[in-house]
C-alpha cells in the first residue's frame, strides 16, 4: 500500500475550516498520490494546542459533526486523524482511524506531557490500551507524539504482533528537535524491531512553531523519509513486507536537514508569517534603527510577508548617528520595503516640556532616555492603528533577560520575532542572511550595539559584553544552574551574581512583553512560569 503523510498547518479553533483541509488533503493523497492510506497530525481537527478552548461544550459538538464527515468521505482511502474525543464525561487526545466510511480503529494517547509549553493533563485523561489494526495483512499499532518518547508503548505494540507504528505528532520545534527525534525513533526501532512513521504538524501557533520534518525509519534503523522542515506536502512512502520484515520505500532518498541557523531562521519566519496571517494583520510595521536587531528583524518579515507587506520607521533623535540612518535606508532599499523617517525630537521635547515642574532641581538620567524609546512606541502603534499593520518588537532574549528594554517603549509591539534568539545569535543569523551577498550592511553586524538614547552610548556601558554575558544567561535561564555552578565553570562571581540579580528583577517586564517564536528549549512564556514577586535567590 501506498501511504501519505499530510503535513499540513492548521488553524487552532477553525474546526470546519480544518475539517474541509483534511478533506482537501485526502483527496490530493486519493487522486494524485493514489494512496490507500493519509496521516494528519495529533489533535489536526482543532489544531494544537487547543489550551481552554476544549472547556467550551460547543466546540465538541463542532468536532463530533466534523469527525462525521471525514468518515463519510473516508472511502477508498484510509484516513487516520487526531481529535478531541469526550466520551463518559472524559475527554482524551485521541487518533481515528477511518475505513470505508466507518471507524475502524480509535487509539486514545496514553502519556499526556505536562511540561515545557504542554499542559495536556489540564484537559485529557490517559488511557492504556491499544488499538491494532492491519494494512494489507501488516499488524499496525496508532500512537499519538509523547506515547513515542517513553518505551511502553511501542514495547506493547510490538508484544501484541505490531510490525509498524504509526504515531501522530504535534511536535515544536527547537534547537536541536530534528537530531533528538531522529535519536528516538533510532532507539524505539532498536527496542522492538518495528518500523516507524512519525507524521507532524506544520505551522506557528502563537509562540509556538510546529517544524513538520516528518521521518520515517524501517525495522533495520534505516531512515527511509526525511518531509521539509516548514512547508506544508504530502510525503509517500510504499508499504510492503519481504519474509516477514515490514518494507518502506520513499519517492526520494532522504535529504540531510539544513543547519541550525538554517532551521532557526526558517522558524521565525514562519512564526511571523503565521501570527500576521492567522490574526489578520494587512502586513508588518517596525522600528529600523541602523542597529542589528532591527536589520535582521526586517530580513525575517519581509522573508514572511513580502516586501510589499512591510513598512519600516526610521525614528532618529539628536543621539542618532548618521551612518545609524545611512544604513537603515540601505537595508530598506535593497529589500525593497517603504522606510520613512520621523524625528522623534519634537515629541521628545514636549514631553520634557510638560514634565520639567515636576523634575525640576533633578539631574537627567535614565527617564530621559525612556521617553525616547516611549515617543517611538507611539509613533508605531499610531502607524498600527491607521494601517492595520502589527507592530513588530525588535529586542533579542539577552536584552529581554536583564531587563534592558523600556517598557511602552522599544517593548511596544504585537509580536516580537527575536524574543527567544540571543545576542550573539543574531549575530550569526545576520551572517546566514548575507551568506549569498550582503543584503545587511556590514558595518551594522561590526559596529559595537548601542541604544543611542545618550551621547557615545555603547551597551557594554551597562551591560557585560554579550560573549560574556549569553553564555551566563543560557546556563541560569535554558540549564537552570544556580549561580554557585556557573561561578565554578570560571565565570567572574561578580558578574555571575550581578546578571543573576538584573534576569530575576525583571520578571515584571517579560510577563508584559510581547509574545514571540519559540526556538529554544526553554523560552520566556508558556516555558518558563516564574513569579513576579518572590524572596527566593540561590547561592
Amino acid at each position: 500500500m501506498r501511504i501519505a503523510i499530510a503535513q499540513i498547518n492548521l488553524l487552532v479553533g477553525d474546526i470546519d475550516g480544518n475539517c474541509d483541509r483534511i478533506l482537501h488533503w485526502s483527496e490530493l493523497a486519493r487522486t494524485q498520490q493514489r494512496a490507500g492510506l493519509v496521516i494528519f497530525p495529533e489533535l489536526a481537527l482543532v489544531g494544537y494546542p487547543p489550551d481552554d478552548l476544549l472547556l467550551r461544550p460547543a466546540l465538541h459538538d463542532r468536532v463530533r459533526r466534523a469527525l462525521k464527515r471525514i468518515t463519510a468521505a473516508a472511502g477508498d482511502i484510509d484516513i487516520i486523524v487526531g481529535y478531541p474525543e469526550q466520551a463518559d464525561n472524559r475527554l482524551y487526545n485521541s487518533c481515528a482511524w477511518l475505513r470505508r466510511g466507518a471507524l475502524y480503529r480509535n487509539y486514545r494517547k496514553q502519556n499526556l506531557p505536562n511540561y515545557g509549553v504542554f499542559d495536556e493533563k489540564r484537559h485529557f485523561i490517559s488511557h492504556e490500551a491499544l488499538a491494532l489494526g492491519e494494512i494489507g495483512g501488516i499488524p499496525v499499532s496508532p500512537s499519538v507524539c509523547e506515547d513515542l518518547w517513553t518505551p511502553d508503548q511501542a514495547r506493547c505494540s510490538s508484544a501484541a504482533g505490531a510490525k509498524l507504528l504509526i504515531n501522530i505528532n504535534a511536535s515544536p520545534f527547537h534547537a536541536g528537535k530534528y537530531e533528538e527525534r531522529a535519536a528516538l525513533l533510532e532507539m524505539r526501532v532498536r527496542e522492538t524491531g518495528m518500523a516507524i512513521i512519525y507524521a507532524n504538524l506544520v505551522g506557528g501557533q502563537d509562540e509556538v512553531v510546529f517544524d513538520g520534518a516528518s521521518i520515517a525509519m524501517d525495522g533495520a534503523g534505516r531512515l527511509i523519509l526525511t518531509a521539509p522542515h516548514f512547508s506544508e506536502g504530502l510525503h509517500c512512502l510504499e508499504l510492503g513486507a519481504d519474509k516477514g520484515a515490514v518494507t518502506l520505500h520513499a519517492d526520494m532518498p532522504p535529504e540531510p536537514p539544513p543547519s541550525q541557523d538554517a532551521r532557526c531562521y526558517g522558524a521565525l519566519v514562519l512564526g511571523v508569517r503565521d501570527y500576521a496571517r492567522k490574526n489578520r494583520f494587512r502586513g508588518a510595521v517596525l522600528g529600523l534603527s541602523g542597529g542589528i536587531d532591527s536589520a535582521l528583524t526586517l530580513c525575517i518579515t519581509v522573508d514572511a510577508l513580502g516586501a510589499e507587506n512591510v513598512e519600516a520607521l526610521a525614528m532618529p533623535s539628536r543621539h542618532t548617528a548618521d551612518i545609524s540612518n545611512h544604513d537603515a535606508e540601505l537595508l530598506a532599499a535593497r529589500l525593497g520595503v517603504r522606510c520613512r523617517r520621523i524625528s522623534i525630537e519634537e515629541p521628545a521635547r514636549a514631553f520634557s516640556g510638560a514634565l520639567a515642574p515636576l523634575f525640576a532641581g533633578l539631574p537627567p538620567d535614565v527617564t530621559e532616555e525612556n521617553i525616547q524609546a516611549r515617543c517611538r512606541g507611539v509613533l508605531l502603534m499610531a502607524v498600527s492603528n491607521k494601517s492595520g499593520r502589527l507592530v513588530l518588537a525588535t529586542g533579542n532574549k539577552s536584552e529581554l533577560s536583564v531587563g534592558y528594554a523600556t517598557l511602552y517603549g522599544d517593548m511596544a509591539g504585537g509580536f516580537a520575532p527575536l524574543k527567544d534568539v540571543f545576542k550573539t545569535q543574531v549575530y550569526r543569523l545576520a551572517e546566514h542572511v548575507n551568506r549569498a551577498g550582503e543584503i545587511i550592511p556590514r558595518r551594522t553586524i561590526e559596529r559595537p550595539p548601542t541604544a543611542e538614547l545618550r551621547p557615545d552610548q555603547k551597551d557594554e556601558d551597562t551591560l557585560p559584553p554579550y560573549s560574556v554575558l549569553d553564555p551566563i544567561l543560557e546556563r541560569y535561564i535554558e540549564q537552570q544552574q544556580n549561580p554557585g555552578k556557573i561561578i565554578a565553570a570560571g565565570f567572574d562571581p561578580a558578574t555571575v551574581r550581578r546578571v543573576v540579580r538584573m534576569v530575576d528583577g525583571s520578571e515584571y517586564k517579560r510577563r508584559q512583553a510581547a509574545p514571540g517564536v519559540k526556538v529554544s528549549q526553554r523560552a520566556f512564556g508558556r516555558d518558563r512560569r516564574y513569579p513576579i514577586t518572590s524572596g527566593y535567590a540561590e547561592d
